[in-house]
């Protein structure tokens, strides 16, 4: 444990600028990455004793480690359902399987090679599954252990896989291939069986033509020893397996998508490409026993019906008490072109058609027993979407769905940021639910989720989680996200303070966005106060307030004119220019009600002090939760629409609310509801502005946000990133780089260019600064989905001119403190710190009235200190520490109901919590600033505003996001950075402590959403549709095996039915079928070495670090097998004892049999 004296660094030494010589002073951020301590101090500051400052993190409290995901399976492939254990799978395009149980039981596993899985099977109730993936591979997950591995896989070389099949209890597996062959594979040894059926042994030897891949296999339910093979060109083979040759050959002119069997074995029934489903009697296999074209209209002549769409799947189930399920998807009408994806119930003569939202990739039946030859009295129907997972209670006559407990419809509203806070006060969970629960939905059905498999419990975590989601609509979700589930608690839809758009106005209104215009671009949430602030992509700011309270209220609204004026700063003189030259003057009536315009726009084009969207102007109902107090726009200036915000920062106690973009910065006062500064960022200098600036160049009007709502998922090559300091220019020494040039210029301007930065306030990083790094500037290529989408820069600006480089210095970040705004300052004084994208820092004084009881009434003065530090690279984000390196918050408000009914609570004076002690000796008479921009991390000490503390974070490339956290009790700055490495410093003296390279950003939606928070914890979008959470605590990474749900739960296989004497005589499966006789190396032989390739997997072992190597592994594995084995022959004792049992009594029966019959004669009987 290190231990830093301050001593020396802050007594009497010989002031030096910040960033100064670098000689003296512990070596606690020097490294690898180029980081060093350049210690000073100021004269004023001699004799002050100081405390150490003992850190207590050191690297073995970090380590990276994924959670859990959640979300909907982006771009699903594959369907599977176990019915004994209850668990469903979830196969996708990207080569990820999603394992989902009880609610809580969620768990994700990804094949390495990244390719589709096409079929998903599992062995029932034996706790494993098999996965057939698009490049030809079969794989064997154990899912008895908490995180699933593979155990085996089989690689096939020279055919392709199309279907799979394992029949239940069953240990031999029957794989279908594009050239029609069928070939089978042991389960346990994962080795091919010498047994093939070839296609040309299958089908007739005078057919001529080759029958197509396999698209359907299946055993008897009446005959294990009878496979049912179909191929695709309508040809349908029952194949006996013991005599190799086909029982019967059936024919049809159209191709066939599935088929399914009657659960006696009598009956098979077909779906084909015209929509037509054929019923086939074994007795007759010359033709269809029963052809139906659901959807066809019957011709008058009587002809056949005309043809439809295909019917993708058809799955035929039995009841015992009623008419047989006929389920299909497809075979819709092609007339009715408008009509939506569907799933067809038959039930008797009813015929229901269920309408989806997106296209069916695949559905399930489940149903009560897991035998094919029993009565299958099916109860669900599990439907998996494009975008959604729908289950179908089917024993209701109308037919509805279950409500989904799962967190499924992340993505209903494209996300465009995220905000995660780990524990935040514990009463907030049950707020935020009580108010979101009185919008639940009505007509599910009252049954219990039918995926109810797995364990889980609540471990030893039991802080409360928050996340927060954003949205392209304007909505934005808060999740309960404790314990690593995730549960809505509550929705608000920030555009219904705004009136609706009408279609056919775009061109004709001040819209700076064509999509999408209510997009959340940013949000801020103090979760003490309550005070909840979104900033949207249309450039304003919304203030909420939360009651429990419903209230009918109009939504009171301002405009701000943020304008960057270069032409009328001539020569910077000695004195600071006043920050108010005249109130009167800066500020003409900007206080309206209702969002009325000042001022209506001019002849022609020209549009100014115009808001981009209209505010309600009349009184509005606000349901309990969150509740519009006030609206701010900013408007257009002399025909120039305004820019995107790009940092927000609200403070409770302060009753303020600040925000900047690429012009300049606004501080409004929401109690009062008036603006206190509307300043263009070099006004804010005064004489301390550093750079020669020039006028700035004309703009053009129209800007696109298509970059929030991107869902792309396509790569993007950071070579150039890698490789280029975006941050390399300098002038006078200082960074004059691309990373803070103006957000407009030249053509139409996507989001790259708007500052779509930060998401998260008070100095919290933008994923991108106002024209953040260079290398960021890449289109990205539209491959799928829609263009909307997937479009990372509309059209990147070619023309950005060196002025608009020089001149344009957006905020980046914002941050409302208890802090020293100047070198002589005695006590710490309420604050705004501002940063800048060309990693300014200026510290602003809030001068607010000395008693509560004047707030509402005396004005709040916002005024430059004079103080000016400086880093290299856009400003990302601001903290505090005390003397004693403690983390000190902003202040804030208790919360209190602004609509209560009880009148004490209304006049009852505001509670605030100042987070200072009240004494400067408790306080110490410094504090620690932690200050991080994209390239370094600095700490100065306050009030001396000496720099303690310099660590250069990145040379090649640039950080996205940055958080001061907390961490055992300790604190730390965690960083992400664009090269995808995540690492964390101690603070105050910034020793590196984690750096790894976890995830390269290889598209902007990972660089938007990622945030850091307390107790070790991160998340980002790794889909359009998924949230990933990770830890970089070594404390959470060990725990969380106890945290993560069982997915394996011994259950007792359900005993088939007592099929009755006659039955099993004469009516079929009571033929004992021994497939190892048959499959077995004995009997087939081995198959062809060079036709498939064992490959045995790395999983199977949980809990062992370092995997397969070593004698701990091997002794593992041995265990497992041994435990294994166990069990099985436990379970064989107990089939040997039932058999025993049930033989003894057929003998007593007999042995009372023969002695009834002993001595009659024959004609007796």
């Amino acid at each position: 444990m290190k231990k830093f004296n301050f001593r020396k660094v802050l007594d009497g030494l010989t002031a030096s600028s910040p960033g100064g010589s670098s000689g003296g002073g512990s070596g606690g951020g020097s490294g690898a990455s180029g980081g060093s301590v350049h210690p000073g101090g100021t004269a004023g500051a001699a004799g002050t004793p100081r405390d150490e400052i003992q850190e207590t993190l050191t690297s073995d409290y970090f380590q990276i480690c994924k959670t859990v995901r959640h979300g909907f399976p982006y771009l699903p492939t594959a369907l599977a359902f176990d019915p004994v254990q209850k668990i469903l799978a979830i196969g996708t395009r990207t080569g990820a399987i999603r394992i989902l149980g009880r609610p809580g039981v969620d768990c994700y596993c990804q094949h390495e090679s990244g390719a589709a899985v096409l079929q998903l099977q599992f062995l029932i109730n034996e706790g494993a599954l098999v996965s057939a993936s698009a490049d030809d591979a079969l794989h064997l997950w154990n899912l008895r252990q908490k995180r699933p591995a593979i155990l085996h896989s089989l690689k096939f070389n020279r055919e392709r896989i199309t279907y799979c099949h394992l029949p239940f209890q069953s240990k031999w597996l029957y794989v279908g291939t594009e050239r029609g062959n069928t070939h089978i594979v042991n389960i346990e040894s994962f080795i091919l069986s010498g047994y093939v059926i070839m296609w040309n042994k299958a089908i007739e030897l005078s057919t001529k033509t080759h029958p197509g891949p396999v698209v359907h296999l299946s055993d008897s339910p009446r005959d294990e020893g009878k496979l049912l093979i179909g191929y695709e060109n309508g040809t349908v083979v029952l194949w006996d397996l013991r005599s190799k040759r086909a029982d019967l050959r059936a024919y049809y002119d159209e191709a066939i998508h599935s088929v399914a069997w009657h659960h006696e074995g009598k009956q098979f029934m077909c779906s084909h490409s015209d929509g037509s489903l054929t019923l086939w009697n074994l007795k007759s296999p010359n033709r269809p026993f029963q052809t139906t074209i659901p959807h066809g209209k019957i011709q008058r002549d009587g002809k056949k019906p005309e043809s439809c769409k295909p019917i993708l799947k058809v799955e035929y189930k039995t009841c015992k008490n009623s008419e047989p399920f006929v389920i299909f998807s497809g075979g819709l009408s092609y007339d009715k072109a408008c009509r939506r994806p569907s799933l067809t119930i038959m039930h008797g003569k009813a015929i229901t058609v269920l309408e989806m939202d997106h296209p069916i990739v695949d559905f399930l039946t489940l149903c009560e027993t897991p035998y094919p030859n029993e009565f299958q009295e099916p109860y669900a129907v599990v439907v998996l979407l494009e975008k959604d997972l729908i289950v179908v209670d089917l024993t209701q006559s109308n037919f509805p769905i279950f409500e989904n407990p799962y967190p499924i419809d992340i993505h209903e509203s494209p996300v465009t940021c995220t905000e995660y806070f780990a524990d935040c006060p514990p009463d907030l969970i049950p707020v935020l639910y009580s108010v979101g629960a009185k919008h639940k939905k009505q007509g599910y059905s009252n049954k219990e989720w039918p995926i109810s498999g797995g364990a889980w419990n609540l471990g030893a975590q039991t802080y409360p989680e928050i996340i927060i989601t954003g949205h392209a609509d304007g909505s934005v979700k808060f999740w309960d996200a404790s314990a690593i589930t995730l549960q809505m608690l509550y929705k608000l839809k920030t555009s219904k303070v705004f009136e609706k758009q009408k279609l056919g106005e775009g061109k004709a209104t001040a819209e700076i966005v064509e999509e999408d215009p209510f997009a959340v671009q940013m949000m801020y949430w103090c979760p003490e106060s309550r005070i909840f602030c979104v900033a949207g992509v249309s450039a304003y700011v919304v203030v909420y307030r939360f009651s429990k309270h419903e209230v009918n209220t109009e939504i009171a609204s301002l405009e701000v004119r943020l304008q960057y004026e270069v032409e009328d700063i001539i020569t910077p003189e000695p004195e600071i220019i006043p920050p108010f030259p005249d109130a009167s003057s800066q500020l003409p009536s900007l206080k309206s009600l209702s969002g009325s315009t000042n001022t209506v726009a001019c002849e022609g084009t020209m549009k100014d002090s115009i808001p981009c969207l209209s505010v309600k102007n009349r009184p509005v109902r606000m349901p309990p939760g969150y509740q519009a107090d006030l609206v701010i726009q900013l408007v257009w200036v002399d025909g120039e629409p305004p820019q995107q915000i790009s940092s927000l920062a609200v403070n409770s106690a302060y009753g303020l609310v600040a925000f900047g973009n690429c012009n300049g910065l606004a501080v409004v006062d929401f109690m009062q509801k008036t603006v206190l500064l509307s300043m263009g960022t070099l006004e804010l200098y005064g004489s301390s502005d550093p750079y020669q600036r020039q006028p700035r160049s004309p703009r053009k009007s129209k800007q696109f946000a298509a970059g929030l709502t991107e869902l792309s998922d396509s790569p993007v090559s950071l070579e150039l990133e890698r490789c280029k300091s975006p941050t390399s220019d300098h002038v006078n020494g200082h960074c004059t780089s691309p990373t803070s040039q103006s957000c407009s210029s030249g053509k139409r301007l996507s989001s790259a260019d708007v500052s779509k930065a930060n998401r998260r306030g008070p100095g919290r990083p933008p994923f991108r600064k106002a024209q953040s790094a260079a290398c960021m500037e890449i289109s990205l290529p539209v491959t799928t989905e829609e263009n909307r989408e997937n479009s990372f820069s509309r059209s990147r600006s070619s023309s950005v001119s060196s002025i608009d480089r020089d001149s344009k210095e957006a905020i980046t970040a914002l941050y409302f403190m208890e802090s020293f705004a100047r070198k002589n300052d005695s006590a710490v004084s309420p604050c705004l710190w501002v940063g800048t994208g060309l990693g300014m820092v200026l510290i602003l004084s809030l001068n607010l009235p000395a008693s509560d009881d004047l707030r509402q009434s005396e004005p709040v003065m916002v005024s430059p200190s004079g103080t000016v530090l400086t880093l290299k690279g856009a400003v990302l984000t601001f903290a505090c520490l005390d003397c004693m390196g403690t983390l000190t918050h902003p202040p804030y408000e208790v919360w209190r109901d602004p609509h209560s009914a009880d009148e004490g609570e209304k006049t009852r004076k505001r509670k605030l919590v100042m987070h200072s002690p009240s004494s400067s000796q408790d306080m110490g008479d410094h504090q620690f600033a932690v200050i991080c921009s994209e390239k370094q991390a600095k700490v100065f000490s306050l009030p001396s505003q000496t720099c303690l503390y310099v660590h250069n974070i990145t040379e090649t490339s640039f950080l996205l996001r940055a958080d001061v956290v907390t961490l055992c009790n300790s604190v730390c700055l965690a960083c992400f950075c664009a090269n995808g490495h995540i690492m964390t410093l101690s603070l105050p003296s910034l020793r590196p402590l984690l750096d790894i390279n976890y995830l390269p950003v290889t598209d902007m939606r990972i660089a938007r959403t990622f945030c850091f928070t307390n107790e070790g914890q991160a998340l980002y979008l790794s889909s359009p549709t998924e949230i990933q959470r990770l830890t970089y605590s070594q404390e959470m990474c060990d725990n969380l095996q106890d945290m993560l749900g069982d997915l394996f739960t011994p259950v007792e296989t359900p005993e088939a039915q007592n099929r009755g004497f006659l039955k099993g005589l004469f009516g079929g499966s009571g033929q004992a079928f021994d497939r190892e006789e048959l499959f077995g190396e004995a009997t087939a032989g081995k198959a062809s070495r060079s036709l498939a390739q064992h490959i045995p997997g790395s999983g199977g072992i949980e809990g062992v670090r370092g995997a397969a190597g070593g004698v701990i592994g091997d002794l593992t594995r041995a265990r497992i097998a041994l435990d294994e084995r166990g069990q099985k022959l436990g379970e064989l004792d107990e089939r040997t004892a039932s058999m025993m049992a049930s033989a003894e009594a057929f003998s007593k029966h007999a042995h009372e049999v023969m002695l009834k019959y002993k001595d009659k004669k024959w004609y007796q009987f």
